[in-house]
């Protein structure tokens, strides 16, 4: 053996990689695959698992040569095959260049050569150059092994393929963590093990020096990952004084040759600010149009400056490069990341397409100061909120962008995030949750901000304000309407005292106040407030202003739903010419007034004539908007409702087959508007002829409403009461009356008018 094999680790496990790779590399002479590249993030175990194999397949004689080459640069090499090429070949060490070719060459073993079994181990190629005409020949007896930190295609061929060594899985993290501190003074504990390892990532070097440090130390788990938790902190601090196994680098310092030679990589410079942007977001998966946004570009310019935000040097920006990198730039630069496994970049995942390991983006943001840090977490924030659609037809893109909220939201420090008012992207991932379906969350999410924002910003200020608006139109939509109208009418007080009666945001919670009253039963004030709201509106801004023309809309409605079908018919018909005037036959808010107008022809008895305004509407949704647009679902929730109150109760119940169908795949199974699609599915089987049939969907129903949206909320008892009926019916008995029966059946026309004017952010 030529060279020495690494020591075995302390905690060395037999993972399933060194099976395989051990099957891998002995049917290679059948297989054609005469070498193997462990590639893989520093850490990981790479060169364990090499000389694991390296270990076993010498002890068992089958191989007669073993070189194993600490292959971290050209000239390292070279003297190693030198060196094997003095001892198998005679030839002149001190003729680097000759004697390692004569050494590649011995391993060729020309014809008629007695058969010899070798093994060459490559450890720790930094390069790929490095390599080159260095690379031993493939041989049916010959076996190539690799371990490097770089994925570039010039380190596979040849029968050589790639292998991702990733970290320990759960089981194995846990399993050594408890072998290296099950020590008699400090017996194993499980669960809080368990949640070690999860803490840092289940990589193998941060496994052993986090065992190592506690052992040295004498402290518990608990206090080890209190300090971890620490923000003052950095990893230098939870590192062992000394480092186990032989290892060179502690874990803060692991990566840092890694990002030195990926900003190398072009784009030059842009590496490291691109894992600096990563850094601040989910590890899990980052959508790659975060990266592309046109944010996430400025912050890559500032780069070209040849400094960082807030001072750090930026030691590889280019003399005379662009000030203006390309969405091209930043791809190129998560690639030069990725090369050098510092992330892991997967092209066709468009949703999650980077992920980042935790303690990379720990080790990174560490390397920062905190002013870089802040500029850094409000880069990473309007990155989100540019690659933020404003309709999420794409529900994983939306949880994606959600979960990349929530983590830069736990990462960024302090008042990182309120330090000029509340950044958008806190508010735009409560409305994502609540546009969702996702009502409580939504609660949760504002009635937290709001209390950050009283906080940082004062009880008064006006994103402080715009907390408590959306906390309390969530709140409504959970199902507490009488709790969001008394929400709002604290808040319009509020609002008069610190912005004044004619304030826009005032104007907006009156009308919200207006609305979540007469959804808890008080229609008769909602439509006086709201009639009073429209003369103050058309004072204040404007008759024609689009907020005087909703508060006309929501008023109609309520006309309506106190019994004056005619009158909110002939409102909307007013109120749609000057739509039309206004802003146009196209406009969202136009298509919705021609919705609403639809519905209450409807109730008048004109089913026909409403199914056939709906059928017209339709039409225009599908070619301003897409087929799974939510206004375009909704018309058609619509269009079969009346198409059943018409007399074709069999084409209602397959209409709305079809749209919760659509509903479920596009919105997810638990969004009220799919639960609302089934409910009136149901309703319509039994209207044709199914009750059974009905009975058992709103039994179904029932459950998943309860479920979701909790026993006490209004559609559930609603849905059960739907059950008792039609279970009746099935038996044959006569229909009992089931109240608000129909509230449902007209939810999708109600759609356009139930967020009558909800301010995410003054």
């Amino acid at each position: 053996m030529l060279g020495a094999i690494p020591p075995r680790s302390s905690g060395f496990q037999a993972r399933a990689e060194a099976a395989r790779l051990r099957s891998w590399l002995d049917d290679g002479s059948e297989t054609g695959v005469t070498g193997q590249v462990l590639s893989g993030l520093g850490g990981v175990g790479k060169t364990q698992l090499a000389a694991d194999y390296a270990r076993s397949v010498l002890h068992a004689r089958k191989v007669d040569v073993l070189v194993w080459v600490n292959a971290a640069s050209r000239d390292a090499v070279l003297v190693a095959f030198a060196q094997a090429g003095e001892v198998l070949c005679r030839a002149d060490a001190r003729e680097r260049e000759r004697a390692a070719e004569m050494f590649l060459g011995w391993l060729e073993a020309a014809p008629g050569h007695p058969r010899c079994r070798w093994l060459v181990v490559l450890d720790d190629v930094v390069d790929p150059g490095d390599l080159h005409r260095l690379w031993p020949p493939p041989h049916p007896h010959g076996r190539t092994l690799v371990t490097t930190r770089r994925r570039d295609a010039a380190l596979v061929g040849d029968g050589r393929p790639r292998v991702d060594v990733g970290t320990f899985t759960s089981q194995e993290a846990t399993s050594y963590l408890t072998k290296a501190l099950d020590v008699p003074e400090r017996p194993a504990q499980p669960v809080e093990t368990a949640a070690l390892a999860r803490d840092l990532g289940f990589l193998p070097l941060a496994l052993s020096q986090a065992a190592a440090y506690l052992v040295d130390t004498g402290q518990g788990i608990a206090d080890y990952r209190a300090l971890l938790a620490d923000r003052t902190r950095t990893l230098a601090d939870a590192a062992p004084d000394h480092l186990p196994d032989d290892q060179e680098d502690a874990v803060a310092a692991a990566w840092s040759l890694s990002v030195e030679r990926a900003d190398c990589l072009r784009p030059v410079g842009l590496a490291r600010p691109m894992l600096c942007l990563a850094s601040m977001l989910d590890p899990n998966g980052i959508p790659q149009a975060v990266f592309t946004s046109t944010s996430a570009l400025d912050y890559l310019a500032l780069t070209r400056a040849h400094t960082h935000p807030g001072g750090v040097p930026a030691p590889h920006a280019p003399a005379g490069a662009s000030s203006a990198p390309t969405a091209q730039d930043a791809v190129l630069a998560l690639r030069a990341a990725h090369r050098l496994s510092l992330l892991d970049h997967t092209l066709d995942d468009h949703v999650r397409t980077v992920r980042v390991h935790q303690l990379v983006q720990r080790a990174t943001r560490d390397s920062l100061p905190a002013d870089a840090r802040r500029h850094m977490a409000h880069a990473a924030a309007d990155a989100l909120m540019d690659a933020w659609p404003e309709s999420e037809l794409d529900t994983r893109f939306a949880q994606a962008l959600r979960a990349n909220t929530s983590a830069l939201a736990h990462l960024a420090e302090g008042a990182d995030l309120y330090s000029d008012g509340v950044h958008h992207v806190l508010y735009r991932a409560g409305r994502s949750l609540g546009e969702s379906g996702q009502f409580a969350a939504a609660v949760d999410h504002f009635r937290a901000l709001h209390e950050k924002a009283d906080h940082y910003l004062g009880a008064d200020h006006p994103d402080t304000l715009a907390a408590r608006n959306n906390c309390a139109s969530w709140r409504g939509e959970a199902g507490d309407a009488a709790g969001a109208a008394d929400a709002f009418a604290e808040l319009v007080s509020d609002r008069r005292r610190v912005q004044g009666a004619d304030h826009p945001d005032t104007l907006a919670a009156r009308h919200n106040l207006a609305r979540w009253r007469g959804e808890a039963g008080h229609m008769a004030k909602a439509a006086a407030a709201l009639a009073e709201l429209v003369e103050v509106q058309s004072r204040v801004q404007g008759a024609d202003h689009p907020n005087t023309l909703a508060v006309r809309h929501s008023l109609a409605r309520w006309r309506g739903e106190l019994g004056n079908a005619a009158g909110a018919a002939d409102a909307l018909t007013e109120l749609l010419a000057d739509q039309l005037r206004v802003q146009g036959a196209d406009h969202l808010n136009t298509l919705a007034v021609r919705h609403s107008l639809a519905r209450w022809r409807g109730e008048l008895g004109n089913a026909a004539e409403a199914a056939d305004a709906l059928t017209e509407l339709l039409a225009d949704q599908l070619r301003t908007q897409s087929p799974t647009h939510p206004n375009t679902l909704a018309v058609r929730h619509s269009l079969a409702r009346w198409q059943g109150e018409a007399g074709d109760a069999a084409g209602a119940a397959e209409a709305f087959a079809a749209l919760a169908s659509d509903r479920r795949r596009v919105q997810g199974p638990d969004h009220p508007d799919t639960l609302a699609a089934r409910h009136n599915l149901a309703y319509w089987r039994g209207e044709a002829g199914d009750a059974a049939g009905a009975a058992e969907a709103f039994a179904a129903l029932a459950s998943d409403r309860r479920r979701v949206q909790g026993p006490d909320h209004p559609d559930a008892l609603m849905t059960q009461r739907e059950v008792l009926a039609w279970t009746e019916r099935a038996k044959g008995g006569g229909m009992p009356e089931v109240e608000d029966r129909l509230r449902l059946h007209g939810w999708a026309a109600r759609l356009w008018a139930k967020r009558p004017a909800r301010p995410t952010r003054p």
